[in-house]
């Protein structure tokens, strides 16, 4: 006779002999189970987030951006994490594919520019992501 488990999350602390003690978040986090940032705790940490920032561009001048509406999308979660008491937000993101070369145009330093706009904060942008400059 098979039996439905009770529970997928007590199965797995079963299986991997965690103590019943441990409160729930460290045990999903310990089995993997993804956390939303509201449950995280940020306060005097740095953040490191991942964005989509890959905004269109004017054609004939690259340093204008078209549509905001992926910026506009991601600051909830910024502002969000600001608001919980983080030191600080690194974000990370990427504009066009330039085949590892830097290309000019596809700076982000026109998103560094409306995001600090739309933050009412200063943004202090990175030229490069590696280096004695981000160090």
């Amino acid at each position: 006779v098979l039996f439905p488990r009770a529970s997928s999350l007590s199965h797995r602390i079963l299986r991997h002999k965690l103590p019943l003690s441990l409160p729930r978040h460290l045990i999903t986090m310990v089995l993997g189970a993804k956390l939303k940032i509201e449950d995280v705790d940020v306060a005097g940490k740095r953040v490191f987030m991942r964005v989509d920032f890959n905004v269109p561009q004017d054609k004939k001048d690259p340093t204008k951006i078209t549509n905001t509406q992926r910026i506009d999308g991601a600051l909830p979660t910024i502002k969000g994490v600001l608001a919980k008491g983080a030191k600080s937000v690194v974000l990370a993101s990427h504009l066009g594919r330039p085949d590892g070369s830097r290309i000019e145009k596809f700076s982000m330093a026109p998103v560094a520019k409306i995001l600090e706009e739309k933050l009412g904060k200063s943004v202090i942008f990175c030229q490069d992501c590696v280096g004695e400059e981000v160090e």
